[in-house]
Formats: C-alpha cells, structure tokens, sequence
C-alpha cells in the first residue's frame, strides 16, 4: 500500500541527509542537459529557419533531415552517439538533447517569419530597406513571439529527456530516478521526477515572461503574456 507521508519523508530524509548530492544533480542537469542544448540549438536552428525561408531548397533539406531525428527514441539516439565514437557521459547527452531541440526552434522560425503579412515586406521594400534591414526590423520582431514558443517547447522537452541521460552518465536529474527503479524505492523516485516537472514548468513561465517583456509594446497581445 502507498504511504504518501511515509514517502515524502523519506524523499525530505534523503535530500536533507546530503544535499550537495541533490543540489550538484539539479545543477548538472539546469546547465549541461538543458541551457548548454538549448542554446546550441538556437544558434543553429534560428539562422536555419531563416535561410529556409530564402530558400526551397534548404528548408526541404533541414525539415527533412531534423522531423526524422524527432522520431527516433530517445534512449535510442542516446546509444546511437554512443555508438559513433562520443562515448559515454556529457557529450553523447548534449549531443542528443540538441538534436531534439532542433526541430520546434526551427520549424517555429520558418513559420512566424513565413507567416508575417506580405504587405509590410512589401512596405519595407518600398521604404528602401535591405533584405537585412527588413529581416531584423520588420520579420524577427512580428515572428518573436512563435519563436520563442519554439524555444520553450524545446526546453521542457530537454527537461524530460535529460532525465534518461543518467543512462549513458550523463548525471543530472535522472539519476535518483534510474536508482529508484534498480533499488525498487519509490522516495527516489520522487526526489528525480517532481523537481524535473518543477523545474519544467518554472522554465515555461520564465521564458513565457521574457518573451512578453521582450515583445515591443506595440505588437504585445494579451496571449503573449500566458
């Protein structure tokens, strides 16, 4: 039978008993299984989705190529970096995590800026801006706020599956959680899961607040603001 108050004061036994073991996992997993992916990502997938817009030809390459890598599971891309050389630790980890953080940065670029009216490009045009000039005044701010829920969507799932990453030792969250099926305790468990759901749902709100306050005041809109 589950005792809730039984688990949840072990789960606060074991976290108090040594929390530098809980704060380093916590920090492993903040910092190399999501920031360090994410990041990556957004330096590769952003410039991406702009060229694909320019043109047919990329996007038909990088839509392919990354709608591909999200199908593959995520233990099995874990072991598929393994098996290319990165051996086991960090690298295969970030490696995979950026490879699954690719497609909804990427396909959120290509689609706000696709999506930005015709008509204000043409009015940029008209005014004598460049193609870079009309890229960073007029398409990256109208498409900012799809991006960024490219961005955000890419980080809750670095969240989740950063916790498998404990698989290849990678360390971070998932450790408790791999320890708590091996050992059969469901307080470790717990101490694994609930602050990954936490910290995936403070992530969201974070970013969700940046992005509004980011927005221009004049294209702000009360969604934006979710």
């Amino acid at each position: 039978m589950f005792d809730s108050s039984s688990v949840i004061y072990k789960v606060y036994m074991f976290i108090s008993n040594d929390p530098s073991q809980f704060l380093n996992a916590l920090q492993q997993h903040l910092f190399l299984l999501v920031m360090t992916p994410v990041s990556l990502a957004i330096l590769v997938a952003v410039p991406l989705g702009i060229l694909a817009t320019r043109y047919k030809w990329i996007e038909k390459v990088v839509m392919t190529l990354t709608s591909i890598l999200q199908t593959i599971p995520s233990l099995a891309l874990l072991a598929l970096m393994i098996v290319i050389g990165m051996g086991i630790g960090y690298k295969p980890a970030i490696m995979a995590l950026f490879l699954y953080s690719l497609l909804p940065i990427l396909r959120n670029t290509f689609i706000g800026i696709k999506n930005v009216d015709p008509f204000l490009k043409e009015a940029a045009m008209g005014m004598g801006m460049t193609n870079m000039q009309r890229l960073r005044m007029v398409e990256l701010p109208l498409a900012f706020s799809v991006i960024m829920g490219g961005i955000r969507t890419a980080t809750v799932i670095c969240i989740g599956t950063g916790t498998l990453a404990a698989y290849v030792g990678a360390g971070g969250l998932g450790v408790f959680i791999v320890r708590g099926l091996q050992l059969f305790r469901n307080y470790l468990l717990l101490v694994g899961a609930v602050p990954a759901a936490v910290m995936a749902l403070s992530a969201d709100y974070l970013l969700g607040k940046i992005e509004y306050l980011l927005i221009p005041r004049g294209l702000r809109s009360d969604s934006s603001n979710k």
